[in-house]
């Protein structure tokens, strides 16, 4: 298996809107986004073209949340907007849809994009096999029943 390697040029050539952001913050993103998604051989992702994609998803998101889209600043607001008005500029945000554990992910596109895309991967996984439970007398033990 492989190590996903941060490809800038295919970054920006897929996300245009981030290229005002610098070579090295998005390096950084990079780093901080194989924290939230594990770019070893022990990672749940085996494909490695398919994990640089979710990777490049979360740099994305990274990128929106602390450094802005498009060359403008991060809002900082945090929930979707639930009413805006002009005058006297007003803004109501309501509640982030979704769990508790993807309500950071579902504050911008490219991370509700990633939440999305993992979905398969945050099923719980059967492994056969008996139970690690050695008490006497316990169900996995023979001769149980039989007295």
């Amino acid at each position: 298996m492989a190590v996903v390697v941060f490809d800038i040029a295919a970054f920006r050539e897929r996300y245009p809107e981030f290229d005002s952001v610098s070579d090295s913050l998005l390096n950084a993103y990079f780093v901080e986004a194989t924290v939230y998604l594990n770019n070893t051989d022990c990672s749940p992702v085996k494909d490695a073209e398919v994990r640089a994609v979710y990777l490049n998803m979360l740099v994305a998101h990274l990128s929106a949340l602390h450094s802005g889209v498009g060359g403008e600043r991060p809002s900082g607001l945090v929930g979707r907007v639930a009413s805006a008005s002009e005058g006297s500029v007003s803004v109501s945000l309501g509640d982030v849809p979704g769990s508790s554990a993807s309500w950071w992910y579902l504050q911008t596109p490219y991370g509700a994009a990633y939440w999305q895309a993992t979905a398969p991967y945050r099923q719980a996984m059967y492994v056969p096999g008996g139970s690690p439970s050695m008490y006497p007398y316990h169900y996995n033990r023979r001769g149980y029943w039989r007295r």
